[in-house]
């Protein structure tokens, strides 16, 4: 069997029950794939005869050489930023699909699919429009990375380990209360609380993307952008900071009709709306949906906590270390970031901070 017998919600979360009979599956997957390979049929009777949680981990392991591969031959270190906003989604629809092929109750699963899909809309675009899937494109801390490690075979198994390896299972761990849900459908049906958890999940999204908006506001690729400088220029289109900074830099004047003032964009960085109150509102929204998807999965299932929080244990690991590097680089270039740092909250508002002092006078709007 592919699941487990289960009679309680409890039981959902038990380790040695719901993962550890089914790792067995794990060495035999590969070579059952590749025996039916030409047959359809077959292979779709291998998906539904494999435990979900398992097929999802082997996939994840698959695409390690691929990553490993393409970043290498290219010396591009990017390659898993370019499927971030794609493979949790992937693996919760992966779980969707498996619970309707089995006949489950999928009504909690539904609206986590849909939730799914607006997360990764938000993320795939936010990138896109900074660059992101541009040919060349890489995350610029790679390169920062590299020199700092200035050894090619340690950072070739920092590549191994970590960009290729850890990157890729982390996506696929983050997603691991799905699969909790799963079990936890024919046991506890959708309820009031479930709606509520998907409105959290929800806002966090719209949270993630106000918070993109207002820093990088009508962002677009290099052969659009000329329109839209224009536009701003002529006071036609509201903007955002980066927009506003972009074209404050190439004309020495603020955009008419905008709300940053000459001395915020001196400044070089955004401290204006939800960025007055966090350093980094976009990255506390991303990291609560997936403490929050935990979170459900915990109440879908009776418990405080269970295996399935490694995942989002780590995500916000990851979080920690990347915003630290971040910060490191920007406070390096902007001289007001140090100030910043000690007024506002890193990511959840701080009830003590000052908040970043009013532009000064010279920093006035134009009229």
């Amino acid at each position: 069997m592919a699941l487990p017998m289960l009679k309680s919600a409890i039981a959902c979360t038990d380790f040695s029950r719901t993962v550890q009979p089914y790792t067995s599956q794990l060495n035999d997957l590969p070579q059952q794939i590749y025996q039916s390979a030409t047959n359809l049929q077959a292979l779709k009777q291998i998906y539904l005869n494999t435990n979900p949680l398992i097929s999802a981990f082997a996939f994840s392991l698959a695409l390690v050489p691929i990553v490993l591969v393409i970043s290498e031959v290219n010396k591009n270190y990017s390659q898993i930023d370019r499927v971030w906003s794609l493979l949790p989604t992937f693996y919760n629809l992966h779980y969707v699909a498996y619970a309707h092929a089995k006949g489950l109750p999928t009504q909690r699963l539904d609206s986590l699919a849909i939730i799914s899909i607006v997360w990764s809309a938000r993320l795939t675009y936010n990138y896109w429009r900074k660059g992101g899937y541009q040919i060349g494109s890489e995350d610029y801390r790679w390169e920062i990375v590299k020199n700092y490690v200035n050894n090619p075979v340690i950072f070739f198994l920092f590549n191994i380990l970590f960009i290729s390896l850890a990157q890729s299972l982390l996506l696929f761990s983050v997603t691991m209360p799905t699969y909790v849900l799963l079990l936890a459908a024919p046991i506890t049906r959708a309820q009031v609380p479930d709606i509520v958890f998907t409105q959290v999940l929800l806002g966090c999204v719209f949270l993630a993307y106000t918070a993109d908006q207002q820093q990088w506001g009508m962002q677009f690729p290099q052969n659009i952008c000329k329109v839209i400088e224009s536009l701003i220029t002529n006071a036609l289109l509201p903007t955002d900071f980066h927009v506003a900074k972009n074209s404050y830099q190439k004309s020495a004047k603020v955009p008419p009709s905008n709300k940053f003032t000459a001395a915020d964009l001196d400044r070089g960085f955004n401290t204006k709306s939800l960025w007055a109150l966090s350093r980094h509102p976009n990255f506390l929204a991303e990291q609560s949906v997936w403490v929050t998807l935990y979170l459900w999965s915990c109440w879908a299932t009776g418990t405080y906590y269970h295996w399935a929080g490694l995942g989002a244990a780590a995500y916000l690991c990851l979080f920690q270390a990347s915003t630290w590097l971040t910060e490191l680089i920007t406070a390096g270039k902007y001289s007001d970031y140090k100030l910043y740092q000690k007024r506002v909250g890193k990511f959840v508002p701080s009830l003590w901070g000052e908040g970043m002092p009013s532009a000064n006078a010279e920093g006035k709007k134009t009229k």
